[in-house]
């Protein structure tokens, strides 16, 4: 199959708190024309709203939802159970996004509805400059894109170029905004940078066609990071989940060979690989979202976190392999696997890290090196 990128315009319905209608990012949704605007003063009269859109059987995609987030807006990421984690640093915006990746675990959030866009973002830098002011030799990783995209709407909301701003002057900062979409031409032209990341998660082009409906293709996403590189932006790349097939390991490859024949090698600051792994009852819940997936077909065994993972003999071996293909092009990318056991780590980089914050020292050691010299 193959899809045609989701933007913003696919976006029919935008629903907003009364009490918010002046906020800056209130008024650049209301802003948007041909649009089905509803207002709300309450989480229940939000309730019935959502209810009514659901029996006219408007899809969920199609609807922003528009509040205030009253969690943690700034957190390390809470990695896994057993797993060395590269304790990255979390932003909350936003929760779902535009793509329907068969993959993603938000399809967990069964009675979810709607992308919610948090609206009180305008401290959200805050918290990060509190952390920075008491820092110790750290370079400090920070992301939106845990439960979004980062930079599907971002034409609208604002947000990167709003933390590229406050953030800029902080030599041991790397904001990564995190992608699927090549939506990234309104940042071109942002001068204040600072050590930012434009970064996209990239498949082989069978995955992308089976499992990230309404995402852009590799070829568009490779553009749009060759865009950024020559704007001088730094870039990165994440494969995860690298998913198993009869031929997979070459073809993955062949997506590293096609990604550095475009993009300055130099300018890439670090490449994660983890492969697809899921927790018990999520092969459940996609088998009925998506009842013709392949994904949980393959040979799946808990892991020492409790989720499904491949053999380990051949994680190892897809790792190994394309840890050696990135190799073979010039540039430092810090290469690193996402969620795996320290014995994993040894077998593919014959390092033994004992604890996550050994591999963050280590990371942060790579990218001053190599980077922010």
């Amino acid at each position: 199959m193959e899809f045609t990128m989701v933007t913003i315009d696919g976006i029919k319905i935008i629903i907003y708190d009364k009490t918010e209608k002046e906020t800056n990012i209130v008024r650049n949704f209301l802003g948007l024309t041909n649009r089905e605007l509803f207002a709300y003063e309450d989480e229940d009269e939000l309730g019935r709203i959502i209810s009514h859109l659901k029996e006219r059987g408007v899809k969920s995609k199609e609807v922003i939802i528009l509040k205030k987030f009253l969690g943690r807006m700034y957190q390390k990421c809470p990695g896994s159970k057993n797993m060395i984690c590269c304790n990255y640093r979390l932003l909350n915006t936003c929760f779902d996004c535009f793509y329907n990746c068969t993959y993603c675990f938000l399809n967990s959030y069964l009675n979810a509805y709607g992308i919610t866009q948090f609206t009180n973002l305008e401290n959200l830098a805050d918290e990060i400059i509190a952390e920075l002011d008491g820092s110790n030799d750290l370079v400090y990783r920070i992301g939106t894109g845990e439960f979004t995209d980062s930079l599907m709407m971002d034409e609208v909301t604002g947000i990167a170029a709003g933390l590229m701003k406050r953030l800029s002057r902080y030599d041991n900062v790397m904001l990564e905004f995190k992608t699927k979409s090549a939506n990234i031409d309104h940042l071109l032209s942002v001068e204040e940078k600072g050590n930012a990341v434009l970064a996209w998660s990239l498949n082989t082009e069978r995955n992308i066609s089976l499992y990230e409906e309404g995402a852009a293709t590799l070829d568009e996403r490779i553009a749009a990071a060759e865009k950024a590189r020559c704007a001088g932006y730094f870039c990165a790349f994440h494969f995860d989940p690298i998913i198993f097939y009869d031929g997979c390991m070459e073809e993955y490859g062949e997506v590293l060979d096609r990604l550095f024949s475009r993009i300055d090698p130099d300018g890439v600051v670090w490449i994660s690989l983890g492969t697809f792994r899921h927790s018990p009852g999520f092969k459940e819940i996609i088998m009925d979202k998506f009842p013709h997936e392949q994904l949980t077909t393959g040979e799946m065994f808990p892991g020492t976190d409790g989720k499904m993972r491949y053999l380990k003999h051949k994680r190892i071996a897809l790792y190994r392999y394309m840890k050696e293909r990135i190799e073979s092009w010039s540039g430092k990318p810090f290469v690193y696997l996402c969620m795996e056991t320290g014995d994993i780590w040894e077998s593919v980089f014959h390092v033994r890290y004992g604890n996550s914050e050994e591999l963050e020292r280590d990371f942060s050691r790579h990218l001053k090196e190599n980077f922010l010299k």
